[in-house]
């Protein structure tokens, strides 16, 4: 019933055509699987942006992967999502397949996993492929920090952490852009804070609600964002104060800033964005996995298939475009990362769209 009188008020509000974006895949599920997007009224869109971390990893660093996952005694591990995302070649498969053909693969659910890894095993190399948004940063930058003051020289990290404003300034940008407003990511800003999408909300002059993730949140969220642009008020709206605060996680920040510096970063979908990604400042370059195993900052060519998660990645097309959705592509046979990711948005439409 709440849900229902939020969209009666949305359609009271609404004077004029408005498209939105959430770009959180936690948000996109939640959408999805509660039918939300099809109570809006005529004339609001809501279109799903880049915010899946798994699905935005580039082609080139899980190429990266799969070669660390053969050398012979060398652990790889990463999260249950990553071991299915396809590289460049369709060929080489998968970290699943790599470790049914005898590669050692784990699946961790925490950074520090990885820690007991190689201090359980100082004879074999062990490689954390980290990846995420500023949410999972702090974990990873505090598995660094631990790791160089143990003095672990069998561990080393293999990292696509990714910040989520440069995308949304990408997608602002692009030629043809019609998103007038964004939802953000509650779990984000809840580190990070709010203060660099204040600069893109300045910088674009159109709204930005910070919100949560059950669907009366997310409804709210919209019609706070519809209110600000029909009352032609720019500004970024901290939705969900009872987990955001304006300066996010001070020491989560902190943590970090001291470990990471800003560098440009490859997307899946979206190419190279300036500032966009995380890389270990000095002392912590001896973690990196790419300069102890000489691998290169090469750019592996995207997979030659029909999946179009480049455009439903930016927001261009929705996963119901895709030729290849629900035929070639499933999520026990999955060409492209969106349809893998427990965020992606190819996988929500398969499970709760009929």
């Amino acid at each position: 019933m709440a849900l229902t009188s939020l969209a009666r008020q949305l359609a009271a509000t609404l004077t004029q055509p408005w498209t939105l974006m959430e770009v959180c895949g936690g948000q996109t599920h939640a959408i999805v699987r509660s039918g939300l997007d099809q109570l809006l009224p005529p004339g609001l869109r809501l279109i799903h942006g880049p915010g899946c971390p798994v699905c935005v990893t580039p082609a080139a660093t899980i190429d990266a992967a799969l070669g660390l996952a053969a050398r012979p005694g060398l652990i790889l591990c990463s999260y249950g999502d990553m071991l299915r995302v396809p590289g460049s070649d369709p060929a080489a498969g998968d970290l699943l397949q790599q470790r049914a053909a005898g590669g050692d693969v784990r699946l961790l659910t925490s950074p520090l996993q990885a820690l007991a890894l190689a201090k359980a095993h100082p004879e074999r190399q062990v490689v954390f492929l980290a990846v995420g948004f500023e949410t999972t940063a702090p974990a990873t930058a505090l598995l660094a920090r631990q790791a160089l003051a143990l003095q672990l020289g069998n561990l080393s990290l293999l990292l696509a952490h990714v910040r989520v404003p440069p995308a949304m300034e990408a997608i602002i940008t692009a030629p043809g852009n019609q998103v007038q407003g964004f939802l953000a990511a509650g779990h984000v800003c809840s580190v990070m804070g709010i203060s660099e999408l204040e600069l893109l909300v300045r910088k674009h002059q159109l709204p930005v609600v910070v919100t949560g993730f059950e669907p009366l949140e997310l409804m709210q969220g919209l019609l706070r964002c519809v209110q600000l642009l029909e009352a032609g008020t720019p500004q970024v709206l901290n939705a969900y104060g009872r987990v955001v605060r304006d300066g996010g996680n001070p020491a989560a920040r902190a943590l970090v800033e001291e470990v990471f510096e800003l560098v440009p970063q490859t997307w899946r979908g979206l190419g190279e964005l300036p500032a966009s990604g995380l890389a270990l400042r000095p002392p912590y370059h001896q973690l990196d996995a790419r300069r102890r195993f000489q691998l290169g900052q090469t750019s592996a060519v995207e997979p030659g298939n029909p999946c179009i998660s480049g455009l439903i990645l930016q927001g261009q097309k929705n996963p119901v475009d895709c030729p290849a959705f629900g035929k070639r592509c499933r999520p026990e046979h999955p060409l492209g990362a969106p349809m893998v990711s427990s965020e992606g948005a190819c996988a929500a439409y398969h499970h709760y769209r009929p």
